[in-house]
């Protein structure tokens, strides 16, 4: 495969193919993070949000198990190989949270929407994307490393795995398995959601394209000859990666990320064409349209902040037990809140 394709070509195909799950995941299973924060203050329905949670404890199992047999390093993920910075991970997650309220939904999910035909979503993704870079590697980058610095190559990997081993001696397989296998015992601890196999089902499918987005590129950077990252879904700065790979291709070259993007987008216009949701859409309220690019615009600050989104953090960097990542979910959640009150409840005077 990779003397045929190259490299880069190869972890686009894994980039795009786990994307795809993704993409089916949002329109079919009705997987969103947003979505599922708005279910459970809202509805008292809270099937999305252990659904949320079997991704992740899915995610850590595999990811812990594909540790254990040699299938990935998780002390080369970005995740566990950046000194962690907690204020930039609060002050990040909250700003992703509550620009995610705004938009109406994460990157992930504008993504899912423009898959089944939701304009709006485009505008979104583009304001998201430039302003992830903006920020990133543009002309905010340097005030961002200067207010929250970040830091490759610490001396210990920031993760509770390699922890537990330091101090107790005990396995990342044990750690991965016991924490994953608690997640999963709390998600699945409810008869309503015993009751919705479809929620199973497309929860535990996310975790398996999170894990196979490691494993597939850490066998391209162990077996190729060229430098690829080793990394999985996340959908912040790879929306701007795809948004210049789109403007430079004939000087570039097809990554994970774009593979990724590009596979959420047809993923979802597949899965919206099965269950007949497919449809062109507009914005008709401009005060809705500035709503939402002013939180794609406060999206992707934050997620660069927080080094990943409700899927970078919320599973991603879960899947390795990664510090940040407890505090980057609590605060994504938070911000969530925050925004949900103002757009449906309101602040009234005295309240």
């Amino acid at each position: 495969m990779l003397d045929f394709l190259g490299e880069a070509n190869s972890a686009a195909i894994i980039g795009l193919l786990g994307g795809v799950l993704l993409g089916l995941a949002a329109r079919i299973g009705r997987f969103c993070t947003l979505g599922a924060i708005e279910d459970l203050l809202y509805s008292s329905d809270d099937r999305r949000m252990r659904m949320w949670g079997l991704a992740i404890g899915v995610a850590v199992i595999g990811a812990h198990v594909a540790m254990q047999f040699g299938g990935l390093d998780g002390r080369e993920t970005a995740y566990l190989d950046r000194i962690w910075n907690p204020m930039g991970t609060v002050v990040g997650g909250l700003m992703f949270g509550y620009g995610m309220a705004l938009a109406g939904n994460c990157g992930y999910g504008a993504l899912a929407r423009l898959g089944g035909g939701d304009l709006r979503s485009f505008v979104i993704v583009i304001v998201m994307g430039l302003s992830a870079y903006i920020v990133m590697s543009g002309p905010l980058a340097h005030f961002r490393v200067w207010i929250f610095p970040a830091e490759e190559g610490a001396t210990t990997p920031q993760g509770f795995s390699q922890l537990a081993e330091t101090a107790l001696g005990f396995p990342p397989l044990a750690t991965g398995a016991l924490i994953g296998g608690a997640i999963l015992v709390f998600a699945l601890s409810s008869r309503e959601m015993l009751r919705s196999p479809g929620h199973i089902i497309w929860g535990i499918v996310v975790g398996l394209a999170v894990v196979s987005g490691w494993v597939g590129t850490y066998w391209i950077a162990t077996t190729g000859f060229e430098a690829e990252p080793i990394e999985t879904h996340t959908f912040a700065a790879p929306i701007g990666d795809t948004i210049f790979y789109a403007m430079t291709a004939s000087g570039n070259t097809l990554s994970f990320s774009v593979g990724s993007v590009v596979g959420v987008i047809i993923g979802a216009f597949l899965g919206s064409l099965s269950k007949g949701h497919f449809r062109w859409e507009a914005c008709e309220d401009p005060r809705e349209l500035k709503r939402q690019i002013l939180g794609a615009a406060i999206m992707g600050p934050g997620a660069i902040l927080a080094v990943g989104c409700s899927v970078g953090q919320g599973i991603s960097a879960f899947s390795v037990l990664a510090y940040s990542a407890p505090l980057a979910f609590i605060a994504i959640f938070a911000g969530a809140m925050f925004g949900l009150r103002q757009l449906i409840v309101g602040f009234a005077p005295g309240e």
